[in-house]
């Protein structure tokens, strides 16, 4: 058991999926399905008594698809260990090991808990005094123009230290992400991943501007200085206008996420 716990939920669920006390006792295991064909399982799931199907108040989650299914049930059902099996051609964040093998493994306590940061994004609007919409994500906070004929402008500050003297970027957008998120967006970006901090990468911008990674404990505030943008987080169907005034500020989360996998993993692009 590692030797700290951000939430005592998370702890519930670690304590609930991976003790042999409760493993020996008979009780049977909250299982939700999650993702568009995770029906095709409940067969496979029938096979193992220990495994109760349900559709509230979970004690895990097996996510049946690709990376978007992961990341929409950890937006969903956040703290909530999560067992992503692929169903895709395009889901490396998941394990693609036969459902069959998979399932007996959780049952058989042979997965392993691999945790991942999480990021946190404030909303301070222009005319509010104080954040009006907190956000959390495994992945990035994305932030791009709100029209695509004209770009956005902002100013950056790592722990309130002004980015690049303070000066003004004009650009497409840019992107905060985690290491798990740095396998996504930012690789497509920067064509490179990283294993530890926060992650600041910038799109089409009209000067040389280096993508930077910051420590994990750092704080990332961002101000528009020229809209429209938006801002955009993991696959989350929700999107946020951005205005010239309005400020971001992102940092990493109390909460991690939780995903039982073959093995643990050390790096971005470790098999699950």
């Amino acid at each position: 058991m590692p030797n700290y716990w951000h939430d005592r939920a998370t702890y519930l669920c670690y304590n609930r999926l991976y003790c042999t006390d409760n493993q020996d006792s008979g009780k049977t295991m909250r299982t939700l399905l999650y993702g568009a064909q995770s029906d095709q399982l409940r067969p496979e799931l029938a096979k193992h008594p220990s495994l109760k199907i349900v559709d509230t108040d979970p004690e895990v989650i097996i996510c049946f698809g690709g990376d978007g299914t992961l990341l929409s049930a950890e937006l969903a059902w956040p703290m909530v260990p999560k067992l992503p099996i692929r169903n895709s051609r395009r889901g490396i964040r998941c394990i693609p090991h036969p459902p069959a093998e998979v399932i007996r493994h959780l049952v058989e306590n042979m997965l392993a808990p691999t945790r991942f940061l999480k990021l946190e994004c404030a909303i301070s609007y222009q005319d509010e005094p104080d954040p009006m919409c907190f956000l959390t994500a495994m992945n990035e906070f994305n932030v791009h123009m709100g029209h695509i004929n004209s770009a956005v402008r902002f100013r950056v500050w790592i722990d309130e230290a002004p980015y690049e003297n303070g000066a003004e970027i004009l650009g497409d957008g840019f992107v905060v992400c985690t290491p798990f998120g740095s396998t996504a967006y930012f690789n497509q970006i920067t064509h490179g991943v990283f294993h530890s901090g926060l992650g600041l990468a910038f799109k089409a911008t009209s000067e040389h501007t280096n993508h930077i990674i910051v420590p994990e404990s750092a704080t990332v505030r961002v101000r528009i200085t020229r809209g429209p943008a938006v801002l955009a987080f993991d696959n989350a169907p929700e999107y946020f206008e951005l205005c010239e005034g309005d400020e971001l500020t992102i940092h990493k989360s109390l909460t991690l996420a939780t995903v039982l996998t073959m093995n643990t993993i050390h790096h971005p692009f470790d098999s699950f």
